[in-house]
């Protein structure tokens, strides 16, 4: 047999398979119809596991995975097919739905803003790129910042969610398990970080620097060739850069912004010491009312999956077969069981598709818990 043939031979068959995968799909349809009569759930665990048992002993030895992971992902197909068909309602679409009627046109110019640290950190610097013209409020923690928008303090959080070299900022992902809130927007500045200390000091008069953890470890050349230097962790870059300067000392130092140089009358000694110059970090803009703004294309959900195989496989395929792009896929540890974790996933559609719907309506229905953040547009 020739290639040539062989393609042939590959089409018929295809044309058979394309015509019997229909008429599958419309006895599944039949199927969605009586369970909606009766009242009965999409998903049956004991007929699929009757089902792939039996197909895969029609299989020869060698096919019987491959025929395994072929039907598993025709009963993917077939549930989202029959949930669709029965249109199930989801409280969390109809909240929603409310949202996005509900929220402004226009993100707004001004706003009581909560950020971590003090003046001249990298979350003012996110914020001023939001906001034309914001109050902000500073708090000493990431945890301050979830607590002010709860209490209403403020009506709006800047919180950093992950860089593009150090990766996500656990901190804030582990507070997201215990607070209530939404996303609304994000944004993504460039890094840059920078030596600075009291006028008068020199380079190699340095003994201790000070800076937050993302910044050490995003500087982890330069400060390995500074040799035997002390390098400590504090809450922010700029409270490091307070820290110098409150202290008086020539041989200290902090990595901070450029900005910083100039608000606390600091001298760079180096710049852009950070390790790769692509350096951006994200930021998120938290509120407590879900407010879903127009041109929203990006949405972040948390997840409890039941703790048994094939558990993310079956999230992952129902956003494959609705053709939704998945951005992040982030695990934690769900506090109090042992090695068992949640997920938080960003996906990029738009809030107003029927394939975001259907992702909302499947979500609810296979999750032990599914936790909708927001939908929001990204700032760049």
């Amino acid at each position: 047999m020739t290639l040539e043939e062989a393609r042939k031979e590959i089409d018929a068959i295809d044309d058979q398979l394309v015509t019997l995968f229909q008429a599958r799909m419309d006895v599944a349809a039949n199927i969605a119809k009586i369970k909606m009569e009766q009242n009965l759930p999409v998903y049956h665990a004991g007929r699929e596991r009757e089902k792939l048992a039996d197909v895969a002993g029609k299989s020869r030895d060698e096919m019987k995975e491959y025929t395994r992971v072929l039907y598993t992902q025709l009963f993917e197909l077939s549930r989202t097919y029959q949930d669709k068909l029965m249109g199930k309602d989801s409280p969390v679409y109809d909240e929603i739905t409310h949202a996005i009627e509900s929220t402004p046109r226009v993100f707004p110019k001004s706003a009581m803003v909560a950020c971590q640290g003090v003046e001249g950190a990298y979350s003012q610097i996110a914020c001023e790129k939001l906001f034309r013209k914001p109050q902000i409020m500073y708090f000493q923690n990431f945890d301050g910042v979830f607590s002010a928008i709860e209490k209403g303090l403020c009506k709006y959080g800047m919180l950093p969610i992950e860089n593009s070299t150090a990766g996500s900022v656990k901190k804030v992902y582990d507070l997201m398990i215990r607070h209530r809130f939404h996303i609304v927007r994000s944004v993504r500045i460039k890094i840059d970080h920078n030596l600075l200390a009291n006028r008068g000091a020199t380079l190699s008069g340095i003994r201790e620097i000070f800076s937050h953890e993302q910044a050490i470890n995003q500087s982890s050349a330069f400060l390995k060739s500074l040799g035997n230097v002390k390098v400590t962790a504090v809450e922010n870059t700029a409270v490091a850069a307070e820290m110098v300067v409150r202290s008086g000392r020539t041989d200290v130092a902090a990595l901070s912004s450029r900005s910083c140089a100039e608000l606390y009358g600091l001298e760079c000694l180096a710049a852009s010491v950070q390790d790769t110059g692509n350096n951006h970090t994200r930021f998120i803009c938290i509120s407590k009312d879900l407010e879903i703004y127009p041109g929203a294309d990006k949405s972040t959900l948390m997840l409890v999956l039941p703790h048994k195989p094939g558990s993310l496989y079956k999230i992952l395929a129902r956003l494959y077969t609705l053709d939704i792009n998945l951005l992040k896929l982030e695990s934690r540890p769900i506090p109090d069981r042992d090695f068992e974790f949640m997920f938080y996933l960003d996906v990029e559609t738009s809030v107003y598709s029927e394939d975001f719907a259907q992702m909302i309506s499947d979500l609810n229905s296979i999750c032990e818990e599914c936790k909708y953040l927001g939908s929001y547009t990204e700032v760049v």
